[in-house]
This record gives C-alpha cells, sequence and structure tokens, in this order.
C-alpha cells in the first residue's frame, strides 16, 4: 500500500513538472469508459470475478490561471466477485458486488502545449456500496443483505488522455476506485 501511494505521488508529481496540454479547456465534457486492472476491493480467495469497470464524465468549468483547467465530473464503478466452496455433499457460494459512486474534481495541466495529450490529477469523493449474498445446498440464503459494508471514500488520481482523433482518446488512470489502473476510451463533445 505504501508503495502504492508512494507512485500515485510520483506520478502527480511528474505530470505537473513535464508535460502540459491545451486539450481540455473550459467548456469542454468528456465520458470515459474504462477497465481496471488490480484492485484493493475483495483481498479474498475468489473463484471467479468480473473486473472493474469505470464510467466517468466530465466538464471543464473554470480556468486555473497559467497552471490549467479545473474540470468537475461524477464516477460509477462496479466490481464483482464469487467464491463457491465444495466439501463433500456440502456446496455454498458467496458473492460480493461492489458499485463506487463519486464525484471528482481534476486540475488538467495547460501550460506547454502537447496537442494530443491531456494530463490531469485530482480527488474523487466516494461512497462505496458492497452486496453481499450467501446460499448454500443445506436451504441457508441471506438473498442480498444490502448495506454490508458500505463506507465513504476520498481518493486521489493522476491520469493521461492521448487523442487520436480531435474527439476519441485512450486514457490511463492510477487511483484508487474500482481498480488500481483503468485503461479505456474517452469521447469528447
Amino acid at each position: 500500500m505504501k508503495n502504492f501511494n508512494y507512485l500515485l505521488l510520483v506520478l502527480i508529481v511528474f505530470t505537473t513538472t513535464t508535460a502540459w496540454s491545451q486539450t481540455f479547456e473550459k467548456g469542454t465534457k468528456v465520458a470515459s469508459l474504462g477497465i481496471g486492472i488490480g484492485s484493493s476491493l475483495g483481498s479474498f480467495d475468489y473463484s471467479t470475478q468480473i473486473p472493474g469497470i469505470s464510467l466517468m464524465y466530465e466538464q471543464g468549468i473554470a480556468e486555473a490561471g497559467n497552471v490549467g483547467i479545473i474540470g468537475l465530473g461524477g464516477y460509477v464503478g462496479y466490481k464483482s466477485f464469487s467464491w463457491v466452496n465444495n466439501s463433500g455433499n456440502f456446496e455454498s457460494k458467496s458473492k460480493w458486488n461492489y458499485t463506487i459512486i463519486g464525484v471528482r474534481g481534476a486540475l488538467h495541466f495547460t501550460g506547454i502545449k502537447a496537442e494530443k495529450v491531456d494530463l490531469y490529477a485530482g480527488l474523487m469523493a466516494s461512497y462505496n456500496l458492497l452486496n453481499y449474498s450467501y446460499e448454500d445446498n443445506s436451504g441457508f440464503n441471506t438473498g442480498n443483505t444490502g448495506n454490508f459494508g458500505n463506507t465513504a471514500g476520498l481518493t486521489l488520481f493522476a491520469g493521461a488522455r492521448y487523442y487520436f482523433s480531435d474527439n476519441l482518446a485512450g486514457f490511463a488512470e492510477l487511483g484508487y476506485g474500482v481498480a488500481y489502473l483503468n485503461l479505456g476510451l474517452a469521447l469528447k463533445f
């Protein structure tokens, strides 16, 4: 965990001091869809999993002097794990479904021109919903327990978008959410 926090801090410092972009401006709107790699969610042995999937929206709302553009938006992420236990005649299945809903603020750096690159770092306030269910062949079934382990969270993130065209970009983002690393596509409109 300490290594991940150190890596995130180095990435934020690196992005703020090395390259800047002009691809994100006040009024710019971007929607992104990503798939996550690695996660702090579900730190247990699992039988199957659905990788982290995230959907983000952001809009440029203000200029931050010569430093960049401030963006504000939303985040929804989902990840699921299940575990099946077979022991003799006994069989059970546990399932964990994580949904993260958040509000994000980011600073998009604009000091040095890099026409196809958008570098940013920010903070997300989120609410993490965990739904857990259990069933076994003896007839015991918890159904969906609803608020099992729900928590509020605060997350740092840093990322970059590379635009293939005026409106379509690939992105990579480090931070907490449903995954440590999100990769995907972004659409600017």
